[in-house]
């Protein structure tokens, strides 16, 4: 059986789908899959602020739904709260780990970094919270892959870049030199270092093999953090951090937010015992948030 999958054709998103598309026929030996890359509004135009995120899977959604792909593969962080009429998450391959890293120069590692260095990064997530953790640090906005982007601070347009985790591990560059960023400091987009295999809702057959590569605990974690997105509201333009993490003992949620400018930044973090409650919970804590933020 042949079925096509559609990606970006980034070398991040080449590299993971990749990947996925291995896994996926080795756990159905009976599936060929066939990579077709689309160009996505986003990949032309590299648009920043609300509604961004979904111009990023727009073409590929669109050949879902006309049935040039039988699936899709997304940076779960890439996509929007909500999904066109008539798709779904078919899957969550089990998730890379979620946290952000600095990569610097030899004379600049992330204990000496201060006012008057010089980091690269291109989130205002990233760079809000990088600039409450060391005040005076100049951010300066990054563009490229990931390679492009390391070599800045071999050239030394950069003391240091902030990178996430899971890009890093998936273009097989994890050994390069990195210090995690705690999401203590920094908290890692919705989504983040997770993959989402999009179908369409009618397509019971495609459905049933890729069920073989969803991870429950993945699931879990993000739905809960696409919730607490969906909630609260924003887009691209929005300083909006949110992780959680499932444990034996229940969930913990970790979200960050600011304004625009960096100005009333509100920090949260809470535990759920209750797995079964984890979209109340998110929703839960959206509202907490926005009350903490007025």
């Amino acid at each position: 059986m042949i079925l096509k999958m559609g990606t970006r054709g980034s070398p991040l998103a080449l590299a993971q789908s990749g990947q996925l598309a291995r896994e996926f026929m080795r756990l159905r030996p009976e599936v060929v899959v066939e990579t077709v890359v689309i160009t996505t509004s986003g990949d032309r135009f590299s648009p920043q602020g609300l509604g961004a995120k979904g111009l990023f899977i727009k073409e590929i959604e669109e050949a879902l739904l006309d049935g040039r792909v039988d699936f899709a593969v997304h940076s779960g962080k890439d996509l929007p709260a909500e999904l066109a009429p008539g798709l779904l998450i078919a899957a969550y391959p089990q998730r890379e780990d979620p946290r952000d890293v600095y990569i610097g120069g030899p004379q600049a590692p992330w204990a000496a970094l201060g006012a008057g260095r010089r980091v690269g990064t291109s989130s205002l997530r990233r760079k809000i919270q990088l600039l409450t953790a060391k005040p005076g640090v100049e951010v300066l906005p990054l563009r490229g892959n990931v390679d492009t982007r390391m070599r800045r601070v071999q050239e030394g347009a950069f003391d240091g870049i902030i990178l996430a985790l899971a890009g890093l591990r998936r273009i097989g560059r994890a050994d390069v030199p990195h210090e995690v960023i705690p999401e203590t400091v920094i908290v890692p987009a919705p989504a983040q270092g997770a993959l989402a295999v999009e179908a369409k809702a009618d397509r019971a057959d495609v459905l049933a093999l890729l069920a073989a590569l969803d991870h429950p605990r993945t699931r879990l974690e993000v739905e809960c953090e696409r919730a607490f997105l969906e909630e609260f509201g924003g887009g691209c333009s929005t300083p909006l951090g949110a992780l959680v993490r499932a444990e034996e003992t229940g969930l913990t949620l970790s979200a960050f937010w600011s304004e625009i400018d960096g100005s009333k930044p509100v920090r949260l973090s809470q535990a759920c015992p209750d797995p079964g409650r984890a979209m109340d919970f998110a929703r839960e804590m959206a509202d907490r948030l926005r009350s903490a933020a007025a």
